[in-house]
């Protein structure tokens, strides 16, 4: 399908080279979509850890490519096989793009489908992202966002959301069980702390920064400890609060050297660690295997259905995300500066439609 009534040229974003800065530059404008293809004017895009990676050359990306996998915006035009979206629809943008649809994944249970190990792609990690005015996104993989969630909201869930919302999912507990969650004071962490309160846990936050401390703590984590303590300590903490047996589960967010074998460690016998953090190697002691038999469960992002729950779940609930602004993609290399500080408390986010997203909030207040 050709696109028409879209300017030719955009502003964009793109690892032009890695390990050097984003080229900010004008580009085309995408001009033809797939059959289940989505166009979206971008209202805001968000800075995720994997997009370091990313402009690292960690991720085997093909270049120039457009950065961000965190993005969000207004349907303006759709694939000829698109049928449950239409123009003018808010959308959260899916990260996988065009899975092949005959691989044991594909025609598997639902909650697989994005292991897809045929896949064309992923939005913002190896096609084109969201920093840019305009992205091409798979409708099959994307869902609509609800009336009470604005874009600023919504762009950061597209990973970090769906990310610790599949982590919870796979931890599989139930109301009252404890969840502990390694690195609680970050982008995704803070998210973990308000899901798991709102689902009825009592939420462990650890942390080795004071701003993640605090974060954690105004996010809903009843129990708030800090990793500088060492293992030792952070284990006596835990056990202080479980009735001496640990927690029912233990999400790894963090990708310090030792945060795995931490979070195991803090998991009672028999207990499931969930492993969210992508650093180069996972080392866990093997006692806490094959002694305490904890369990160690991959996860990756979450599929369709699971992400359209968050949503509304997050629209239900008035969950937040704590982001830090910049106005404008000319404002990236801020917003990076800041991500690389270590200070950065909650996601940072670029609002590309500055005038959409004004008249949101303006919107907003008014009702």
């Amino acid at each position: 399908m050709i696109i028409k009534d879209v300017p030719e040229k955009m502003l964009a974003a793109q690892v032009i080279e890695f390990n050097k800065p984003y080229k900010i530059h004008t580009i085309d404008t995408p001009t033809a979509l797939s059959p289940y293809d989505l166009l979206l004017k971008t209202k805001v895009a968000s800075l995720c850890h994997t997009d370091g990676m990313v402009s690292a050359g960690i991720m085997g990306t093909k270049l120039p490519c457009t950065a961000s996998h965190e993005g969000c915006g207004e349907v303006v035009a759709l694939g000829s096989s698109v049928a449950d979206f239409r123009v003018g629809d808010r959308v959260m943008a899916g990260l996988p793009k065009h899975r092949c649809g005959h691989c044991a994944d594909c025609l598997g249970p639902e909650e697989l489908k994005h292991y897809c190990p045929n896949i064309k792609g992923h939005v913002g990690v190896t096609l084109d992202g969201a920093f840019a005015e305009y992205m091409v996104v798979d409708a099959r993989e994307s869902s609509r966002i609800p009336e009470g969630v604005s874009y600023e909201t919504a762009a950061p869930l597209a990973c970090a959301g769906t990310t610790i919302w599949g982590g919870l999912v796979r931890a599989g507990l139930k109301a009252g069980e404890t969840v502990a969650l390694v690195g609680a004071g970050g982008g995704l962490g803070h998210l973990g702390c308000q899901f798991a309160k709102a689902m009825g846990l009592q939420v462990v936050g650890i942390d080795a920064r004071d701003e993640g401390l605090d974060l954690a703590k105004t996010s809903g984590a009843q129990i708030v400890i800090d990793a500088r303590g060492g293992k030792e300590k952070v284990v006596e903490e835990v056990r202080k609060v479980t009735n001496g047996l640990g927690v029912d589960s233990a999400l790894t967010i963090s990708d310090a050297p030792d945060a795995a074998a931490l979070a195991c460690a803090i998991t009672k016998m028999h207990g499931t660690m969930v492993q969210i953090a992508q650093p180069p190697d996972v080392s866990i002691p093997f006692a806490e295997l094959i002694f305490r038999d904890v369990r160690v469960h991959g996860s990756l992002i979450a599929p369709r259905y699971e992400a359209q729950r968050m949503l509304d779940f997050v629209a239900e609930n008035k969950i937040t995300v704590k982001t830090n602004p910049f106005f404008g993609l000319q404002e990236i290399p801020n917003l990076v500066e800041l991500a690389h500080s270590g200070k950065m408390a909650g996601k940072g986010v670029v609002i590309v439609d500055e005038d959409e997203i004004r008249k949101e909030k303006e919107r907003r207040q008014v009702s």
